[in-house]
């Protein structure tokens, strides 16, 4: 969104990500989205991932964007679905979305620089 200043503040949106210790961050989105534009004009990104139940925890990862893969990957698509789905419905997820191949783009991050917070800690002094 541009302020009366035409400077744009940041896009925060839920994605789906992949990521080995040691590698890249992956991220998987449509080629025309916003979200693609804004990442092929900054060339880098930030990803915060927490966990949902008590104790919480997150990390944050910031980095470049080291590779543009376009169009996607089919294995990489598979990958982040088999991710978030279980396998049966990954499967099912695969067919309906196979446009998704011509249509996303897969952006390869470096990570750069992490933050980590742990309120286990934090949660023990109420029990």
């Amino acid at each position: 969104m541009d302020d009366s200043r035409g400077v744009r503040s940041s896009l925060l949106v839920p994605v789906w990500y992949g990521y080995q210790p040691g590698g890249e961050v992956i991220v998987q989105t449509a080629r025309k989205s916003v979200k693609a534009q804004l990442l092929l004009e900054a060339k880098r990104f930030s990803l915060c991932v927490q966990k949902e139940v008590p104790p919480y925890q997150y990390v944050s990862v910031e980095g470049p964007v080291v590779a543009v893969e376009d169009p996607l990957p089919p294995d990489a698509h598979e990958m982040l679905a088999r991710r978030y789905l279980d396998s049966e419905t990954a499967a099912a997820y695969l067919v309906a979305n196979s446009h998704q191949l011509r249509e996303d783009i897969l952006f390869r991050m470096r990570p750069q620089h992490w933050r980590t917070a742990d309120f286990a800690a934090f949660a023990a002094q109420f029990s």
